[in-house]
């Protein structure tokens, strides 16, 4: 994991801080980008160490301030993967049984690749029910590497 970018609308992870300004100018055309330095506001700092501790190999606490826009059936899929621990996957099947919703393995899997704030959400942790990876939106080696070092270190 190169780097990390968190905004308002969400947490990005990408290989070179140009690329994730790039993606931020394509999804908020009109807006105003500003690099935010150390003294941050106190909910960045929590993100901020939050992150940095991840990528020294530290786990993340549950319990870091999102204020995500969701739709009923994304948000029962996001904190339902919440609550998946560390170290632990679920199929999209078992996802979909588990939040009420059966037949939904395809949309537990869109609601996945939509999730806005990497790692906080551990959409990482859901993979196919064949035990293949499946999607993920910030490319398959980093799933790969983020579930070796939460088996690690679980």
């Amino acid at each position: 994991m190169a780097g990390f970018g968190v905004t308002a609308e969400g947490l990005r992870l990408g290989d070179e801080a140009a690329g994730l300004v790039e993606e931020l100018k394509a999804e908020f055309p009109a807006a105003s980008l500003d690099a935010v330095e150390a003294p941050f506001h106190e909910a960045l700092r929590l993100w901020h160490e939050a992150i940095r501790g991840l990528i020294a190999g530290k786990r993340i606490e549950p319990g870091l301030p999102l204020d995500i826009r969701a739709t009923d059936f994304q948000a029962r899929v996001w904190q339902y993967l919440q609550t998946i621990p560390e170290g632990e996957t679920r199929s999209y099947s078992e996802v979909a049984a588990e939040i009420g919703q059966p037949t939904a393995s395809r949309a537990v899997a869109s609601a996945c690749a939509g999730n806005p704030v990497a790692l906080a959400i551990p959409c990482h942790r859901v993979i196919r029910g064949t035990g293949e990876l499946g999607g993920y939106r910030w490319g398959m080696e980093r799933k790969r590497k983020l579930l070796e070092a939460e088996a690690c270190t679980s």
